[in-house]
């Protein structure tokens, strides 16, 4: 998105607004930037961040179903980043009214869209994001792999041993369901297993997680 663009930097005030807790604020620059917006690119990026200020789960729906009708109109490489977070948003918003077949159905679109979100922490962040809602609404269902790695999480966990979390965490959190994540999640496994620093027993649990990433 170009910073200079009039909507564009509404938006960005409002999000400093959010920042410094006064929603009022941010809630009024995004509403002017909606108004402001000329074309269906810039109206959907005002329509995503009017989304996040909205008083009912059916309005903050109306309005991520908005920002992504936008989007499909528009078509081209302006909005093709912003398709994972579309559906993500959307899966939540049908999550909170109680539907999880309708949620699940934007998770796997979001899940599918990840790949055209630059890399980085964004990208990071909202793939846990999504595999989360994946998760939590049945829409993949866990592996063999990855209720064995759960476990022994909880256990490093309750231990606090914090630098074998944050090798297998992220990995484990942020499967999608994919070949490509069981095998990041099969390479965290390997490379905490060749340290030989767990006890006995953790190291057999890596061994199996690593066997059942195939």
């Amino acid at each position: 998105m170009n910073p200079d663009n009039p909507v564009v930097r509404l938006c960005a005030e409002g999000m400093a607004a959010e920042a410094g807790g006064d929603d009022d604020a941010a809630r009024a620059l995004y509403e002017k930037a909606w108004t402001a917006a000329t074309g269906d690119d810039e109206a959907c990026v005002a329509a995503h961040y009017l989304a996040r200020h909205q008083p009912t789960p059916e309005l903050t729906l109306h309005w991520n179903a908005e920002c992504l009708r936008l989007a499909d109109r528009v078509g081209d490489e302006r909005v093709t980043g912003f398709y994972a977070s579309l559906h993500a948003n959307l899966g939540r918003c049908h999550r909170d009214l109680g539907d999880p077949a309708a949620a699940g159905e934007h998770f796997r679109l979001a899940a599918h869209h990840l790949a055209d979100v630059p890399a980085g922490p964004y990208r990071d962040w909202l793939r846990y994001s999504i595999a989360d809602g994946l998760r939590g609404t049945g829409a993949v269902e866990p592996s063999a792999a990855s209720a064995g790695a759960e476990a022994l999480l909880r256990d490093l966990c309750a231990r606090g041993d914090l630098r074998s979390l944050c090798l297998l965490l992220p990995a484990y959190y942020g499967d999608t369901g994919t070949a490509d994540d069981r095998r990041h999640l099969a390479q965290a496994a390997r490379m905490l297993h060749a340290e030989r620093r767990l006890p006995a027993g953790d190291q057999d649990r890596l061994g199996d997680v690593i066997r059942l990433c195939g």
